[in-house]
C-alpha cells in the first residue's frame, strides 16, 4: 500500500461502458440474479447490436464488472433490458449511481422515454425504479417463471427524461 492509498475512499467505484469482453462476467452476474439466466453468447450478441448500450459498475481497480445495466434504444425511446448487481456487491446502494449514469447516457443519446419490466415482488428493484420516478404503466400477468415453476406478473414502468 502506498502513502496515497491511505486517502482513497473505501468502496470506490467507477462506471464505464461495456463491450463484449465483459459478456461472460455479465452472464455470471445475471445467472446469480434471475431464474432464467442469459448466456455469454446472448450477451455478446446484444452488445454487438446497434442501439444497445451497456454500462458496468467496477469496484476499486477491478477489471471485471460487479454490476451492469443494458438498454436498447429505438429512436427517442429506450428499454432497460436488464440490470443486475453481483451478490457480493448488493445492499450497498451501488445500483443508484449505476442507473443514474445510465439514464444520463440515454438522455445524451436523445432518449426521451425509458421503459422497463420488473417482476412483481422484486421489492429492491421496484424501490430503485420508483426512486428515479418510474411510473407503473401496465402489468403482464404470469409473465415471469420463478425457479419453483410458479409464475408471477411483470410490472411495466416508464420514465420521461
Amino acid at each position: 500500500m502506498s502513502f496515497f492509498d491511505l486517502f482513497k475512499k473505501p468502496g470506490g467505484f467507477r462506471i464505464d461502458p461495456l463491450g463484449s469482453d465483459a459478456a461472460s462476467r455479465m452472464a455470471a452476474i445475471h445467472g446469480a440474479s434471475f431464474a432464467r439466466p442469459w448466456s455469454t453468447l446472448e450477451f455478446e450478441r446484444l452488445l454487438a447490436e446497434r442501439g444497445v448500450v451497456g454500462d458496468g459498475l467496477f469496484l476499486g481497480s477491478a477489471a471485471k464488472p460487479a454490476g451492469f445495466v443494458l438498454s436498447r434504444i429505438v429512436l427517442d425511446e429506450a428499454e432497460i433490458l436488464t440490470l443486475a448487481i453481483a451478490p457480493e456487491a448488493r445492499g450497498k446502494g451501488l445500483s443508484i449511481p449505476l442507473l443514474e449514469r445510465h439514464l444520463d447516457e440515454l438522455s445524451r443519446r436523445g432518449v426521451r422515454i425509458v421503459h422497463l419490466e420488473v417482476e412483481e415482488g422484486n421489492d429492491p428493484a421496484i424501490a430503485l425504479y420508483r426512486r428515479f420516478v418510474f411510473k407503473e404503466v401496465g402489468r403482464r400477468e404470469g409473465y415471469y417463471q420463478k425457479a419453483d415453476g410458479s409464475r408471477v406478473a411483470a410490472l411495466t414502468m416508464a420514465l420521461s427524461l
